[in-house]
């Protein structure tokens, strides 16, 4: 998929789908919440908003109050590709929310995750 066609995909559109994966793995919504809010500086009422506007991926992470300064810890593939070798920093920061996504789906711990 080209990749300006991914930043236009709505965050609303992905989001129901960070939050299946991880209940499927017995992980709940909270925890999906508080590592998209980790990553991203949104607290729970400005990632509300970002849902409820339905603004597309690109305009929600150019919206982010600031994206935390370990997430350059987040090491790992998504996708067949390394993350901490994507080039443009905006697809860097969409891999990054899948690798935490997938991490918590496969069960490591929160603290983990959130490189604390």
């Amino acid at each position: 998929m080209d990749k300006n066609r991914v930043f236009g995909i709505k965050f609303a559109k992905v989001y129901p789908l960070y939050v299946q994966k991880a209940e499927r793995k017995n992980r709940t919504k909270e925890e999906v919440d508080q590592i998209i809010c980790w990553l991203t500086g949104y607290d729970k009422a400005g990632l509300k908003r970002q849902i409820e506007q339905e603004n597309d991926l690109e305009t929600f992470f150019a919206q982010s109050p600031g994206i935390h300064p370990n997430s350059a810890l987040i090491k790992g593939v998504v996708c067949g590709v390394r993350v901490e070798e994507v080039e443009d920093p905006l697809m860097q920061k969409l891999r990054y929310l899948d690798k935490l996504i997938d991490e918590l789906a496969k069960g490591k711990a929160i603290e983990k995750i959130l490189r604390q």
